[in-house]
């Protein structure tokens, strides 16, 4: 079974549900602060989910969003659930994420609120996944027998600190003017957003639309639309987070520029070969080198290895210099969990190579290599 682990984050119970039916044999893991989540896999076995609740609002959001993603070092984070359409978007569609604005900041003047928003922009691999998913419209086997079908959009999400349910009241009014691109209306975007953002896990905000924040929240319609809504965002999530998990995967096991397979060691030879482990195919050996096998003595090793290319793209101008440096960063931070040796260490070090993954994705061999690292160090006992 494929070990690697999305994290979906949910503000109500409703949508939890939706997201939890949806997986096989979840079981509860309680983290050490008394959070409760529960870990289930995919359909097929394809990589496991963290499911956790955090309730309303941003700042509860962004929290519990970050002491999941140093708990569980997760391939991305998804917050899944219910929002009210700014414009046209029919009910039961889903949302994706491109931008999360946090509306609320501006500063009050004589002559009116001046906005001053935060924004946050959808990891690029992520916003591409979705729209791939969305324009195919696989996902939707997924979803109930409802009729019509929904679908999947990307654009902006506004995500402020009230509930939205007036379409002309003075706040609707300037939403709708200040902030005219995005497509729907919540309340925990922006914290999840910042979490992922200081973490550095990719986040994904993912939302079904139940009502039109037009003053119709609270009632029968919403009430029919919610678990509609909820379910088809579930729906759209985890058909998201196994395409991010596969794509992982195939990451990790890339093969570098040579052929070969990253993690093995191929040897040609004519004559008589001594093998220690491995398997032989004609004249041709492959021996695989498992992360238990090396340590952190050898893992230190590697991390210098990378270094040392890093330096290298440096010097032939493949990389620029605040690239260089924000990635010696992330190396150093690497390092140094991987010499303290304990759990938590061991996870601060999958996210620091994660991020450097990310900042050098361009250089594929060496991205490879970071890859292996990753691998290597979740095997650490």
């Amino acid at each position: 079974m494929n070990d690697e682990t999305v994290v979906v984050l949910t503000a109500l119970n409703l949508e939890y549900e939706a997201v939890r039916k949806l997986l096989l044999s979840p079981e509860p893991y309680r983290h050490s602060r008394g959070t409760m989540f529960e870990i289930g896999t995919l359909p097929g076995g394809r990589g496991r989910i963290a499911v956790g609740l955090t309730g309303k609002g941003n700042q509860s959001s962004a929290v519990l969003a970050e002491r999941a993603i140093h708990e569980f070092s997760p391939t991305a984070l998804l917050f899944v659930g219910v929002a009210g359409a700014l414009w046209d978007t029919p009910l039961g569609d889903v949302v994706v994420a491109t931008h999360v604005y946090a509306y609320h900041g501006g500063t009050s003047e004589d002559d009116g609120f001046k906005a001053r928003p935060r924004v946050w922009e959808s990891p690029h691999g992520i916003g591409q996944t979705a729209a791939h998913l969305a324009r195919t419209g696989e996902w939707v086997r997924r979803t109930g027998p409802h009729e019509p079908r929904p679908r999947a959009h990307t654009g902006p999400i506004a995500a402020g600190e009230i509930v939205q349910n007036s379409s002309v009241s003075l706040e609707a009014e300037w939403i709708r003017r200040t902030y005219n691109d995005a497509l729907a209306i919540e309340m925990e975007g922006a914290g999840v957003a910042q979490a992922g953002h200081l973490s550095g896990s990719p986040v994904a905000v993912v939302r079904g639309i139940s009502d039109r924040a037009d003053g119709t929240k609270a009632t029968e319609s919403d009430r029919a639309w919610q678990p509609i809504a909820a379910a088809n965002a579930a729906a759209f999530a985890l058909a998201l987070a196994e395409e991010l998990i596969e794509q992982e995967e195939s990451h990790t096991m890339r093969k570098d520029d040579h052929g070969r397979d990253s993690g093995s060691v191929t040897n040609t030879a004519h004559g008589h070969v001594g093998v220690q482990a491995g398997h032989v195919t004609g004249s041709t050996f492959h021996v695989s080198f498992s992360s238990s096998d090396q340590g952190s003595a050898g893992l230190a090793d590697q991390l210098s290895t990378v270094r040392e290319e890093l330096d290298q793209e440096r010097s032939a101008g493949n990389i620029d210099e605040d690239t260089h440096e924000a990635a010696s960063t992330e190396l150093d931070i690497a390092d140094k969990g991987i010499n303290e040796g304990t759990s938590e260490s061991r996870k601060t070090s999958v996210l620091a190579l994660k991020r450097l993954r990310g900042l050098i994705g361009e250089l594929a061999s060496l991205a490879a290599k970071v890859g292996e690292l990753i691998t290597a160090v979740r095997g650490l006992s």
